[in-house]
């Protein structure tokens, strides 16, 4: 769960900071659990499964310790009692309840029961946006008062802006097979709703009415806990001229993140569900012009510092990619209106919020 994925990006700029306030005692992967900067009195527990897995639920139980709080930051919260005062689960979004056709059987029976079972055990439900509110609020249930919202933070000293030229330069000696030239920029995974084949017809009539010829550069996993959307792969195969102008770059290290969107030209987020989605706010903080899907979080999170699509259509996708890339004033606009939204987003403010619902369930 510390791995490239919103929810390690959350865990891993949240739990230092809550170290420092109470005392932590992290059930986890300890070689996951080593990346982070905790204090050396932070005690690991350290259960030895997978996630998503019923073994996973009893070493929860067996492992966990007693305490007066037992934070959940992901919704694979155990079922089972557990010795705590009392409990919080971080739902992120509702992915697994809206998109079930995506899952198995399997899959959907065991990620509904987590979700039912874990948001009504807890105390608090914490999640990352309005938009997720309402979404728990629909599917769950839920009443108002049991969730609070906390929006994600930034970490503005890995995702600032860099000189172009250098950044371009430390690029090449870092990805020495990315194809030379300008790039429109993904960065995510392939699931179904993450909407790549829109992005990627949109991208293929770009090509065509274009003088400059680009590549898109998608940064992410290609397979997971959810099978990835053939349909960009069949989009690929059928047309050789698109395939050769699309690269993928499998998961990158923060540091060549940090280089893809200081030298992109462009970075586009066409995802059908978000709970929030901090891919847009990342290329902002590093000055890239921003293309997002107008829907779930992201008008809630980007709100006038990107430009929208309505998310099946690749012909207007297409359009505002020609719009951005080719319009001058547009380009700076959005790269002025994208820094002045990331100062919105802070992980220390995102802490101090937890550590306030914290101390006040301490209370009662």
């Amino acid at each position: 769960m510390l791995g490239a994925s919103g929810i390690g990006t959350y865990l891993q700029n949240l739990i230092p900071s809550l170290a420092q306030a109470f005392d932590v005692r992290l059930l986890g992967n300890p070689e996951e659990v080593a990346k982070l900067n905790l204090p050396p009195s932070t005690k690991v527990i350290a259960p030895k499964t997978r996630i998503y897995t019923i073994k996973e639920q009893w070493e929860l139980y067996k492992f966990a310790p007693t305490c007066d709080i037992f934070w959940s930051p992901h919704y694979n919260i155990p079922l089972l009692p557990v010795p705590a005062h009392k409990r919080v689960v971080t739902i992120h979004d509702t992915y697994h309840l809206a998109f079930q056709h995506t899952l198995s059987l399997a899959q959907r029976l065991y990620c509904n029961l987590l979700l039912w079972a874990g948001s009504r055990v807890s105390d608090k439900v914490i999640t990352v946006s309005e938009f997720s509110k309402k979404e728990l609020q629909k599917y769950l249930n839920l009443r108002p008062a049991d969730v609070e919202v906390i929006h994600n933070g930034l970490d503005k000293e890995i995702f600032r802006q860099l000189d172009k030229v250098e950044a371009q330069t430390a690029l090449k000696q870092s990805i020495p097979n990315l194809p030379e030239g300008k790039f429109i920029l993904y960065v995510g995974n392939v699931k179904p709703h993450k909407n790549l084949s829109t992005l990627v017809k949109a991208f293929s009539g770009l090509l065509e009415t274009l003088d400059e010829k680009y590549t898109l550069v998608i940064v992410g996993k290609k397979d997971g806990f959810i099978t990835s959307d053939q349909n960009v792969f069949k989009l690929l195969q059928a047309n050789h001229t698109l395939n050769q102008r699309v690269f993928f770059t499998g998961q990158v290290s923060e540091k060549q993140l940090q280089l893809l969107y200081n030298s992109a030209s462009l970075f586009v987020f066409p995802s059908l569900y978000e709970g929030f989605g901090l891919p847009p706010l990342e290329a902002m903080a590093c000055g890239c012009p921003v293309i997002v899907s107008e829907t779930a979080s992201m008008p809630e999170v980007c709100a006038d510092a990107a430009l929208y699509f309505p998310p099946s259509d690749a012909s207007i996708l297409e359009h505002r990619m020609h719009q951005a890339l080719t319009n001058e004033i547009l380009r700076s606009d959005l790269i002025e209106r994208g820094l002045k939204q990331i100062e919105l987003y802070s992980w220390q403010q995102s802490a101090i919020q937890h550590q306030r619902v914290f101390e006040s369930l301490l209370k009662t």
